[in-house]
């Protein structure tokens, strides 16, 4: 178990790669904070986790999981599950910053409104959660921060002007903080997914879908827990000299 009692934060953990990611980690042996702004949604996540994890008989769920009710745009939220978490558990030893949304148009229809919810989410949440966990982190010396980017922040998209801009910024942080933070014993890396099988990518038309699929050479969508597995190393010792590396996880779609 590489991560055996690792407190570990999750946005937007109640679906999709966020969900994988709890799910491995607390395979992996760490305490893990499931955040989401859905109560709903975070019930239903923790039922499936109740049903699909099994832990040695050494462990209770009950006593390696939490979940938060979180809106990173939201500062309050975010201070209010750092105080729980700091209850607990008495640390935060990884944040895994997943939480993100989409609001696709083209530049000459995309609205203020769209642009501004994307950043509000995508962006500055990264940088509003990861101030919030900060201090506890500066204060053990030590810590994993995990960044959320895409493939598309490398390569831009059709109707994605806000997304690529907010996950192109999201590598920037990654690598400024890794700059920062290095020095006091926090490690910062990216994650760039390709297309993987969640319901963000459910909404993709099908011809459009097979289209991409031609462009991958192993033409077929990522699984999240492909991922998620990506995470688990980047927050374990096993990458102990990984810092500011941007990771694409996208089945080879830019060879």
């Amino acid at each position: 178990m590489r991560l055996l009692d690792k407190v570990v934060i999750i946005t937007g953990a109640a679906q999709g790669i966020g969900f994988a990611t709890a799910q491995r980690m607390l395979t992996e042996g760490a305490r893990v904070v499931l955040a989401d702004r859905s109560a709903v949604a975070l019930a239903e996540a923790v039922t499936a986790i109740r049903a699909g994890v099994v832990l040695p008989a050494s462990m209770t769920l009950a006593d390696r999981l939490l979940t938060a009710l979180v809106d990173v745009t939201e500062r309050a939220t975010l201070d209010a599950m750092v105080r729980e978490t700091d209850r607990c558990w008495g640390r935060i030893d990884v944040l895994v910053n997943n939480a993100g949304i989409t609001a696709d148009a083209r530049l000459s229809t995309m609205t203020a409104d769209q642009f501004d919810r994307v950043v509000a989410v995508n962006l500055k949440g990264v940088w509003q959660c990861t101030q919030a966990v900060l201090a506890s982190l500066l204060a053990q010396a030590g810590g994993v921060i995990l960044n959320a980017s895409s493939v598309v922040a490398l390569t831009g998209n059709f109707g994605q002007s806000n997304y690529a801009a907010t996950k192109a910024g999201v590598i920037a942080m990654t690598k400024t903080w890794a700059r920062e933070l290095g020095p006091k014993g926090i490690r910062c890396n990216a994650v760039c997914p390709g297309l993987i099988d969640t319901p963000m990518s459910a909404t993709i038309p099908p011809a459009v879908l097979e289209k991409l699929l031609e462009r991958i050479p192993l033409h077929r969508l990522g699984r999240a827990d492909e991922v998620a597995g990506v995470y688990a190393f980047l927050a374990s010792n096993d990458a102990s000299y990984l810092n500011g590396a941007v990771i694409e996880v996208s089945g080879g779609i830019h060879l």
